[in-house]
């Protein structure tokens, strides 16, 4: 446990490092996966690891240990950390833990009032008009989702156009891209270190769209401009999209957001990215490496507990 329980901690230092190559050269699906599943796991590891410190504290006091039925003379003596490092971890552990809840809450009530209010939007083949001048498109998730446009971003788009602007924000709903990035903020949430994670998801997500738009129409040099053109359309005449959309999607229209549009339109301008086995392998080498390593610090805690049994 000396070392095992530390390396989530190490690890989730480094693993920002891999967010941009993953995000820049992996195929986004996969791209998306290993992100959301590198949030997850070390947000999960590192949680775990400041479990297992703060519990080694805990048994110090002998007002404590007295319940378990263990020595708090023999943990100070067999304690593998130290006091001050354990009474750390257990003051990070309460606050990742409360910041996770929060964050878990607020994506539920979330969730719930977008499928609730999808619910109620009248539709054609899941899509729903509204009447607004400012250019915006939006994926709602529900039972069934919808895909939500405005009349001033139709009016921006020819036939073409429209068509990719759909095939992208069904992506969106059929992909439950949705998912991904409430779990990559999960983990990050549980861990602020992992936070360019959750914003590596919220991209390739978008280029994950962006491609089956690409696959749809066959054409990726007009799914490029066309996320150009919405994109500079909506910098141009901001609207204001429903709450619930917002909260989900992070931004006000996963087409034409401002943020990395540059990058998006370059990787469509570029031919397909393949897997990249060696990066894929590498991440799963990284989780691998975290869920062993908890493990063995958890069954290091279990022995240090069954050796200052009283």
């Amino acid at each position: 446990m000396r070392i095992a329980v530390y390396i989530p901690l190490l690890l989730s230092l480094l693993a920002p490092l891999g967010a941009r190559p993953l995000a820049e050269r992996c195929e986004p699906r996969l791209a998306t996966w290993l992100l959301t599943a590198s949030a997850l796991v070390l947000g999960t590891a590192t949680t775990v690891s400041l479990g297992l410190l703060a519990i080694t504290g805990l048994i110090r006091f002998p007002q404590l240990a007295g319940p378990g039925h263990w020595s708090a003379h023999t943990a100070q003596r067999d304690d593998p950390a130290e006091l001050s490092v354990a009474l750390i971890a257990g003051l990070l552990l309460g606050a990742a833990v409360l910041m996770a809840a929060r964050m878990l809450w607020r994506r539920a009530r979330t969730l719930t009032a977008a499928a609730l209010e999808a619910a109620c939007m009248p539709a054609e083949d899941g899509l729903v008009v509204i009447e607004d001048e400012a250019p915006n498109a939006f994926a709602i998730p529900g039972l069934p989702g919808r895909v939500v446009v405005s009349t001033g971003m139709l009016h921006t788009l020819d036939e073409t156009e429209r068509r990719i602007l759909l095939a992208h924000e069904r992506a969106h709903l059929a992909c439950r891209h949705y998912a991904f990035v409430a779990l990559a903020q999960f983990g990050a949430a549980a861990n602020p270190l992992l936070r360019p994670l959750a914003t590596a998801v919220t991209y390739t997500v978008e280029r994950w769209a962006d491609e089956n738009a690409a696959a749809a129409t066959g054409d990726r040099e007009r799914v490029a401009r066309t996320v150009g053109k919405a994109a500079l359309a909506a910098h141009q005449a901001p609207g204001r999209a429903p709450g619930a959309a917002l909260a989900i999607l992070g931004r006000r229209s996963p087409l034409a957001a401002a943020g990395p549009v540059p990058r998006r339109v370059a990787a469509l301008l570029a031919p397909p990215f393949g897997r990249h086995p060696l990066l894929a392998a590498a991440t799963a080498t990284v989780l691998a490496i975290t869920a062993l390593s908890t493990a063995e610090a958890a069954h290091d805690l279990h022995l240090l507990l069954e050796a200052v049994g009283a």
